[in-house]
């Protein structure tokens, strides 16, 4: 199967799913859609990296992967629907009853954020939260691309900066709304500032369950 030679892995792969879907692993009965697999990518490589189980069904329960294709369709995701394109670890291993199952495995990118093409030509940047892929807040891909163009240190800050960075250090995380409010500053002002923060490693974001808040990094 596209030379990967299959090794043992019947209690490997049963422990991988006994873990469930979650935040680092998605299983896939089958690929058919790069576009589709593209916005798994895409979540996993602006998180902290993950894998797909291809040929595990949603119920955990083994398939085995069918052909080579789910390989090719998942490396065509990586690298024509993702923007930059990925660099997918594919490792075989044979289960009971000499199914296969394939672990394709991305990093965190170092370079985020990772765009997925969607099927009208758009690009959208997705974040991968539990075991779902949710579109990534636009503040936080706009920190995202400040950090990756910053150039030198934040040497002061101004009195809103402060007051961020004050009220972050009474309370673990924030919104940007009660910011606005405690610093007296418009949104505009309010998400600058958080952008420039982010870019230079003070703040981070942190999904709660229900939505993104400041946190300090």
């Amino acid at each position: 199967m596209k030379d990967i030679k299959a090794i043992k892995g019947k209690f490997y792969i049963q422990g991988l799913i006994e873990e469930g879907e979650h935040e680092h692993q998605d299983f896939k009965f089958s690929i058919s859609d790069a576009r589709k697999i593209a916005r798994s990518l895409s979540a996993f490589a602006n998180n902290d990296g993950g894998r797909l189980l291809v040929g595990v069904k949603d119920n955990g329960n083994i398939a085995g992967v069918r052909n080579e294709e789910d390989i090719y369709v998942i490396e065509q995701a990586a690298q024509m629907y993702c923007r930059p394109a990925q660099k997918v670890e594919f490792t075989a291993f044979k289960t009971e009853g000499g199914a296969i199952v394939i672990r394709a495995e991305i990093a965190k990118s170092s370079h985020r954020p990772v765009q997925a093409q969607e099927p009208d030509g758009s690009w959208r940047t997705y974040y991968r939260v539990k075991d779902e892929n949710i579109v990534a807040p636009e503040l936080m891909v706009r920190a995202w691309r400040k950090k990756e163009s910053q150039k030198g240190a934040l040497l002061s800050f101004s009195e809103p900066e402060s007051t961020l960075i004050g009220h972050l250090e009474e309370n673990e995380m924030t919104t940007i709304e009660e910011f606005m409010k405690i610093a007296r500053i418009s949104r505009h002002t309010a998400e600058e500032i958080i952008i420039k923060l982010y870019a230079v490693g003070i703040i981070d974001f942190t999904y709660t369950g229900t939505t993104f808040k400041i946190t300090q990094q």
